[in-house]
């Protein structure tokens, strides 16, 4: 048998490709610009699905699956959905009021905090009314609506984080009066390879995980902005980090990446260690992720990995 035979043997298999030994096996959620919204099981089998294309979601501790929807069909300029696993029916819905929102939490009191994109990017804290109860100005771009921000997240401070692509940096916000109190930038390898920040996450030890989509990699930067960690191409010596847009860093240590531009059977996402070892892929299904949500290890939920 040849090693292209083998390959292809492999593949046909199964979609989903571990490291060599089979130790680690996920489920997540997947989102990204394709017209569906999928769970895949650890066996890499797509457990559950809906029709509808997001850029950003979480599986809720009710087991709701919550949504930022890309504009589309239902949602002409985007918006929020809080869909019912077993029935998928939607109960909760916000239309978006400008061009598209990218990313939606749920915060701790119930409400829902979007990123809402446009001619006046806006940070929305929205109520389950659908009522716009707090409107802060973004301090981005704002010529390509696409590229304002992709992700925006509420730290446990109170503050606002979010990353902000065509700025080359993450940027931390006073709510209360729209300051911005922290600049992160990423743009640290000159102008041929500038690094467009599409995913940024506080960590417990206070370092924020950035993931680099023009760049194709994950730096982890500390409270002065210095890079402390990072991953790409380079560094692994194969393509997997097509347009690096999701991670998420595990309770193992370990750090999963999705290749957004991924298509066909091309590796979607990519779990590395902090010694840079990649030991496990998955290069299932047609689309590659903006953002994923892994939700099982082994069989064993990963509880800190679901909004409550």
């Amino acid at each position: 048998m040849t090693r292209a035979t083998f390959i292809l043997l492999a593949l046909f298999a199964s979609p989903l490709l571990a490291d060599h030994h089979g130790k680690i096996k996920h489920s997540f959620l997947g989102l990204g610009k394709g017209a569906r919204t999928s769970i895949v099981g650890e066996d890499g089998k797509v457990e559950w699905q809906i029709d509808l294309p997001a850029s950003d979601g979480w599986v809720l501790e009710n087991g709701n699956v919550l949504l930022a929807v890309y504009p589309c069909k239902e949602y002409p300029k985007g918006g929020v959905a809080e869909v019912e696993r077993a029935s998928k029916k939607t109960v909760f819905s916000y239309q978006g009021q400008q061009k598209e929102i990218s990313t939606v939490q749920l915060l701790p009191d119930g409400n829902f905090l979007v990123a809402e994109l446009g001619p006046e990017p806006r940070a929305r804290t929205i109520n389950r009314k659908g009522e716009v109860l707090h409107d802060m100005p973004l301090a981005c771009q704002k010529s390509n609506v696409h590229m304002q921000t992709r992700m925006l997240r509420q730290l446990p401070n109170g503050n606002y984080i979010a990353p902000h692509l065509l700025d080359f940096a993450v940027k931390e916000y006073d709510p209360k009066t729209g300051k911005v109190l922290k600049s992160f930038p990423t743009d640290d390898r000159g102008r041929e390879k500038r690094d467009w920040p599409f995913t940024a996450i506080r960590l417990a030890n206070g370092n924020t995980l950035i993931g680099c989509t023009n760049g194709n990699r994950v730096i982890e930067v500390d409270g002065e902005g210095t890079i402390v960690w990072k991953v790409d191409n380079e560094d692994l010596g194969e393509k997997l980090f097509d347009d690096a847009c999701g991670v998420q860093r595990l309770p193992n240590g370990n750090t999963v990446v999705t290749s957004y531009h991924a298509s066909g059977d091309k590796v979607k996402l990519t779990e590395v260690t902090r010694d840079k070892k990649v030991v496990w892929k998955y290069a299932g299904g047609e689309n590659g992720f903006h953002h994923f949500q892994i939700l099982t290890t082994n069989g064993k939920p990963l509880s800190d990995n679901t909004q409550k």
